[in-house]
């Protein structure tokens, strides 16, 4: 298992951004599943629905997309939960995050469980703090 940042699961569905390492990702997660925090529902939508503004994916394979994402075994974390809970602050002014990627952050530490990420700031913050990272 591992915390999948919303940022390798764009890469799955959104062509231009398509890369080795997120479809090898995908593969992983199929099999052994993966953990998000609650906001992962609303940023992959944002992405996605961005991506379909812009004209770089079609409406129908955003429809896809989030029904590939549903048969995926990947668990909803709810916040609140975790003995972490309420350290996204914290983490995000350390570390000059944003409180949403903090959440990813706090996840991947309260269950000691590697990160995937792209995003350079939440791989540096995740390594400062002894969590594995899967990045590109």
């Amino acid at each position: 298992m591992l915390v999948l940042d919303a940022s390798v699961a764009v890469g799955w569905f959104v062509p231009d951004e398509r890369r080795a390492y997120s479809l090898a990702l995908l593969e992983r997660v199929a099999v052994a599943g993966a953990f998000v925090p609650a906001l992962f529902r609303w940023e992959i939508q944002s992405a996605l629905l961005g991506a379909e503004r812009a004209n770089r994916i079609d409406p129908d394979d955003v429809d896809r997309a989030m029904d590939l994402l549903r048969d995926l075994p990947v668990v909803v974390d709810p916040s609140g939960e975790r003995i972490f809970a309420g350290s996204e602050l914290h983490l995000a002014r350390y570390y000059h995050l944003t409180p949403y990627d903090a959440a990813y952050l706090a996840l991947a530490a309260s269950r000691r469980i590697p990160l995937a990420t792209l995003d350079t700031a939440l791989a540096h913050a995740a390594r400062d703090i002894g969590i594995e990272i899967y990045s590109d």
